[in-house]
């Protein structure tokens, strides 16, 4: 497992002051009153009386580890941003969109074949969002680790790093280069402070899940402080600043700051597949569309699917002004009459590629988005409960999403895709209406029935088959590949993995 290298950022470990002083601090330290001062924060030391020289101490230690004039333009730019008027928006041009029913065989076995050949060339690496706790799931370990019930047992973790090493196989196969291990796809798994640990303790007493340890490399994604609709800092403690983590979109300053974009491209990898953790059914890596955008020759693309209902709660791509970028507006921007459009063309509503967290770049635009970003600092303000000295109290935390890219992108392709192949969320704990781990298992069984039975295949089952299924492992097949030797003529009795 190779470490990035740390440089300062929103959560440096390095003390700004040097070295621990001798003896905690009778007053503030003047400097740090001065520089407070100037960014209208000094109301951090306003218990200071009140607190024990240990208590004083991390008091210092907290505020020193900020990169205040960074926290305070982003403060200013994205309070500020509240009042500007957005630019309407429009719907995506069809032009820009590859679907289902318009893509050819002819085409899916070229970018089939041209993604497996960057692959093998060592042209792509994986970007994976794994920042986040299963705290709707009932769990308060990383979301990676959960088991949605499949009858392998296996975690989300599991299922997406065997897929690596399938697609590693494939490529090596398909370019005559003998066994898998002469192909490496590198993984970049960004986790969080509540992450971090407990992520890279699953993975080394899991061995990778067959990965090379060598071949993966954990960073964290910064935190921020949370802050007063007057964009003072609200304390958690009396010495202790209130943070959370800066969205999944922290994760192009995350990249720079650990400085693993240099480290991409000292690795010879031009394009990055990023997704986030929590779907069961994601093809990481996935050679088609990687081909699709290799061979489009855009900065950006995202995989899409069909929205399902107008008011179906999910992000929409868009174009945002004429002949604007394309971006992603959240469901609680579109107003009713927008979602229910429909284009008459098409029959198809206006507003109707959903994200799903499926994502191409190369790696000069995320070179450029992280500098873009990082120059613009304007984050998303979420009014939350925040916990504080005074108790839960309302206040603003600030974070960017993964998407926040696309608007800085010259060019994006949207690459549809059918929900029931390639999006199983786990968000919400069984017993919820959606995006359970029940329903995603459902999903991946169902799927990966219809695999075996068309590879010739038998299925018996003591339950009804709505209700069970089999699993292919991803070692077997990556999307239904290859299964006529393990299936053809034989029964299978649901539930059951097929492995070898």
């Amino acid at each position: 497992m190779r470490e990035p290298t740390m440089v300062a950022g929103l959560d440096s470990n390095a003390s700004g002051a040097g070295s621990e002083p001798l003896s905690p601090p009778t007053s503030p330290p003047q400097a740090l009153i001065e520089r407070l001062k100037d960014y209208g924060q000094e109301d951090v030391f306003s218990l200071w009386d009140e607190l024990s020289p240990d208590e004083r101490h991390l008091l210092v230690k907290d505020i020193e580890t900020l990169d205040l004039s960074r926290i305070d333009r982003i403060i200013r730019c994205s309070l500020r941003s509240q009042a500007l008027p957005v630019a309407a928006i429009e719907p995506v041009p069809e032009s820009c969109v590859s679907s289902v029913e318009e893509r050819t065989m002819e085409e899916k076995e070229r970018w089939w074949k041209m993604g497996l050949k960057a692959i093998s060339e060592g042209k792509l690496a994986v970007l994976l969002l794994s920042g986040g706790q299963g705290t709707r799931l009932g769990s308060s370990d990383p979301k990676g680790c959960f088991n949605i019930g499949l009858p392998s047992g296996k975690s989300l973790f599991q299922l997406q790093a065997e897929r690596i090493l399938c697609v590693q196989r494939l490529a090596a196969q398909a370019m005559n280069e003998g066994s898998a291990g002469s192909v490496t796809i590198h993984c970049y798994i960004m986790t969080s402070p509540f992450t971090d640990d407990a992520t890279r303790k699953f993975f080394e007493s899991h061995k990778y899940f067959g990965l090379d340890a060598d071949q993966v490399t954990f960073f964290q994604q910064g935190t921020i402080p949370c802050i007063s609709k007057d964009g003072r800092y609200i304390m958690e403690t009396p010495f202790k600043v209130a943070k959370s983590p800066d969205g999944n979109g922290g994760v192009y300053s995350a990249l720079k700051s650990s400085r693993l974009l240099e480290d991409m491209a000292s690795r010879g990898v031009k394009y990055i597949d990023c997704y986030g953790v929590d779907n069961a059914l994601v093809r990481v890596a996935d050679p088609t569309f990687l081909g699709y955008f290799v061979d489009k020759g855009v900065a950006t693309a995202a995989k899409v699917v069909r929205k399902a209902y107008p008011q179906e709660k999910v992000g929409v791509f868009v174009r945002r002004g004429k002949g604007g970028p394309l971006t992603v507006v959240e469901y609680s921007e579109l107003d009713s009459s927008l979602a229910s459009a429909i284009n008459q063309q098409t029959g198809r509503l206006r507003f109707c590629w959903s994200n799903v967290c499926l994502h191409m770049f190369t790696l000069d635009f995320l070179n450029q988005v992280a500098n873009g970003l990082e120059k613009d600092s304007i984050y998303h303000l979420a009014e939350k409960k925040i916990p504080s000295i005074h108790g839960y109290t309302m206040g603003l935390k600030l974070e960017q999403f993964v998407f926040d890219a696309f608007p800085y992108a010259p060019s994006t392709a949207l690459f549809e895709v059918l929900r029931e192949e390639e999006f199983a969320p786990v968000k919400n704990a069984n017993g919820s209406n959606y995006d359970t781990p029940d329903s995603a298992r459902l999903l991946v069984l169902r799927l990966h029935t219809r695999w075996v039975v068309a590879a010739g295949g038998f299925l018996t089952h003591s339950v009804p088959l709505y209700a069970t299924g089999v699993e292919v492992s991803p070692l077997c097949s990556y999307a239904g590949e290859n299964l006529e030797s393990v299936c053809r003529g034989r029964t299978f009795h649901a539930p059951c993995e097929i492995a070898f």
